[in-house]
């Protein structure tokens, strides 16, 4: 658990007039780090400051800059934020990589290959954002599960298709403007048949429902969130504040809006369960919303999960700091980064591959470019079991064309048909690529 840093009046005080002025007016205290009192503690010193001074000319500095959110805890006090330079460098990264098509990848920008990478991107951040709340399942078996369209098996797998079909519907979603309506709609649709009690979906949790976040080994309680009866007002001053236009002032970019959003409703925690998946998914509503399009592509939860003990600490680093919201956003713009960066890796890895399995398939002239996706799949993974339905949701085709595509390759000797309970599946067989090569 994280120390509450001392308050500026305890530190102010301690100082005296003469040292106040002094240490108010030092211009050599680097931010860029943005060290909480639990890390200053730690951290070497300045020469000539004690632990309390840094860390009040650390914090006054902050203050002085910081703006004031519509976001209030529970005792109304405002959550702040402001800009330091490692974070306007981060949004610049983030702009440039995300936010206009002068720099997007070919493969995303390119119709034909697009959809494969925003199937691939829905699944990811499905499957991880659900793994965040506990779902019990490999990436292996869920992918298996949301290519075939098999019912899920249990809660885990459940999550993960609700959080599918919840991304799915952003498409549509993020021309919509934000409405408590929305957001219930969005937490009914991730939550639906996976909470203990199926009636707290798609509503308000209700004043005798005790919601408090907790830590998972020490049971100790991390945060209690403001009380059932104000939660409709919040709810709603979360919208208007999502719902601003870009050119309102004061000015705030709309990542930055996006995340604190994010922030805004874990906070809150409105719902009795699923507030995570329902937090992360309104972000990718406010960044979509305003024309960060990349983002049907990148997947955050996939790198959160990577570190979940950082996000959580965001959390409380801002809480306990005095409702300070940069620790969050901090963290938020170097997950999107990183998670920016891994979709450019990404592209680039599966494209070598493809261009390596496509040499195979260069001057037959027989294979449409779907089929030759397939047949690339295949060749990177021999064990892959294909099915009509998977081929159509790969590239959203109809099922007609998906049929011809995959019985096509059958005729041809490419792939080996066989029944799996009521329905045919398919493979690829064992010389694939020397038939190819032939």
């Amino acid at each position: 658990m994280l120390r509450t840093p001392p308050s500026l009046n305890e530190l102010i005080q301690k100082l005296g007039q003469d040292r106040f002025f002094e240490l108010t007016t030092r211009s050599e205290l680097p931010d860029d780090r943005y060290y909480h009192w639990e890390e200053v503690r730690r951290h070497p010193i300045p020469a000539g400051l004690t632990t309390e001074e840094w860390w009040f000319a650390l914090r006054y500095q902050r203050m002085a800059q910081s703006k004031q959110l519509p976001l209030r805890d529970a005792k109304g006090k405002p959550f702040t934020w402001f800009l330091t330079d490692t974070m306007q460098l981060l949004l610049h990264q983030i702009d440039m990589r995300a936010g206009g098509a002068v720099s997007m990848p070919p493969q995303v920008a390119n119709k034909e290959t697009q959809d494969q990478y925003y199937i691939s991107s829905l699944m990811e951040e499905a499957i991880t954002s659900s793994q965040i709340e506990g779902a019990a399942t490999t990436r292996e078996v869920a992918k298996e599960m949301l290519r075939t369209q098999r019912r899920p098996k249990d809660t885990s797998e459940r999550m993960i298709l609700n959080n599918y079909q919840t991304m799915q519907e952003m498409r549509r979603w993020k021309s919509e403007k934000l409405t408590p309506e929305l957001i219930f709609e969005i937490h009914r649709r991730i939550t639906e048949d996976t909470l203990d009690d199926p009636t707290a979906t798609g509503r308000l949790r209700r004043t005798e429902e005790l919601v408090e976040v907790v830590d998972e080994q020490t049971e100790e309680v991390l945060h209690v969130p403001p009380p059932a009866e104000t939660l409709e007002k919040r709810l709603q001053a979360m919208c208007d504040f999502a719902n601003q236009p870009d050119d309102s002032r004061p000015f705030v970019h709309p990542i930055v809006r996006a995340v604190i959003l994010h922030f805004w409703l874990a906070y809150d925690h409105p719902f009795k369960d699923g507030n995570g998946r329902t937090a992360r998914a309104l972000f990718y509503w406010l960044a979509l919303n305003r024309g960060f399009w990349l983002f049907e592509f990148i997947s955050i939860s996939q790198i959160i999960l990577r570190s979940r003990k950082k996000y959580g600490a965001a959390f409380l680093k801002t809480e306990t700091d005095g409702n300070d919201v940069n620790y969050f956003l901090l963290h938020q713009f170097t997950v999107i980064e990183e998670a920016t960066r891994a979709l450019y890796d990404y592209i680039e890895r599966k494209s070598k591959q493809i261009r390596e399995a496509s040499s195979l398939l260069r001057g037959l002239g027989e294979f449409n470019h779907r089929q030759e996706a397939l047949l690339n799949k295949a060749i990177r993974h021999p064990d892959t079991i294909f099915t009509i339905e998977s081929h159509q949701n790969s590239h959203r085709i109809s099922y007609g064309t998906a049929r011809s595509d995959v019985l096509y390759l059958v005729e041809k000797g490419m792939l080996n048909q066989r029944k799996r309970s009521k329905s045919f599946v398919f493979e690829a067989v064992s010389d694939l690529e020397t038939k190819l090569k032939r």
